[in-house]
């Protein structure tokens, strides 16, 4: 059988589908965008099918034999992507690509430590790393874009396996001259009528929003951001309090003013962060190495990203 295409240029072709452009694909897959420009156009001429619209200053859209050459192209590369694996757990060899989706607030902390033992470990596994939100999680692990992911026991679908690695119990974070500053522990009740820094990140506000839910009083939100960085900044410069699950190893906020952090009384529901993948992943070698890794590392840790005195 003659092969009009190779598995490289329909890679290209769908990262060109799902960014909408040769510039976000290009940055996508890490290739350069004369070379997926070239891809495309050889793809087209084989087939004697024009696979995109390009509309200037708008991008690429797919032709309709674009968008039924996009479903095809995706089966194929999932195929020979799991034909690959199945070789790598025959020879029992750790080896090939490892997507990893990390949320965005484990991007500074945790992540690239773990990334680089793990490479160590693994050379012959090529790691891709993506910081993301939790909803974009779900939706790229459902479309295999990435193999595992880094993240919280937030509103986890049943589509999708949770394994845990540590309890992380929230904190109150304040500036070193805030009221509360001196405070052993915190309460809800406390916290309410002083301004909020909210980490503004889907279901990751509402978690922080539900304490006050359950205690039936209403937080003072002064300032919003999704950004952790950001938040620590405000904080550190007096413009209110904020609450976050994880503790960078310096009290300093990026601005280099001292942070405070002061756990939280009432026995607020603790979150739990883990490793989420679709179900049978962990039947991946290269997946199911990186649970272990993972695993071992966090226990050496201990709470990772927290100061083991906390």
């Amino acid at each position: 059988m003659n092969l009009r295409f190779t598995l490289r240029q329909l890679e290209y072709f769908v990262a060109v589908g799902e960014a909408g452009g040769i510039a976000g694909a290009s940055e996508r897959v890490n290739v350069s965008s004369p070379s997926i420009s070239a891809a495309i156009g050889q793809l087209e001429e084989q087939f004697g099918l024009p696979l995109f619209v390009r509309k200037h200053a708008h991008g690429l859209s797919l032709t309709q034999a674009g968008r039924q050459f996009m479903v095809q192209a995706k089966k194929l590369l999932a195929e020979a992507d799991a034909l690959n694996r199945l070789a790598d757990n025959i020879s029992g060899n750790v080896q090939g690509p490892l997507g990893i989706g990390c949320l965005v607030t484990f991007a500074q902390i945790i992540v690239p430590a773990l990334r680089r033992r793990f490479e160590d470990r693994y050379p012959d596994v090529q790691v891709s790393q993506r910081e993301i939100h939790q909803q974009d999680i779900f939706e790229q692990l459902r479309q295999a874009q990435i193999d595992v992911a880094l993240t919280y026991d937030l509103e986890i679908p049943p589509d999708l396996e949770f394994i845990p690695l540590r309890k992380l119990p929230p904190y109150a974070m304040v500036g070193e001259m805030h009221p509360l500053a001196s405070r052993s522990a915190v309460s809800v009740q406390e916290l309410k009528d002083h301004p909020m820094v909210l980490l503004d990140l889907p279901y990751s506000s509402d978690y922080f929003l539900s304490f006050f839910l359950k205690c039936g009083v209403k937080p003072e939100i002064a300032e919003r951001t999704r950004d952790m960085a950001v938040m620590r900044s405000l904080v550190a410069n007096g413009f209110g309090y904020s609450i976050a699950n994880i503790r960078p190893h310096s009290d300093l906020a990026p601005d280099g003013r001292k942070l405070k952090f002061v756990p939280l009384t009432g026995s607020p529901r603790p979150m739990h962060m883990g490793l989420l993948m679709a179900e049978g992943a962990r039947n991946i070698l290269s997946v199911s190495a990186f649970i272990d890794h993972c695993r071992d590392l966090v226990e050496e840790w201990g709470y990772p990203g927290l100061k083991l005195d906390a």
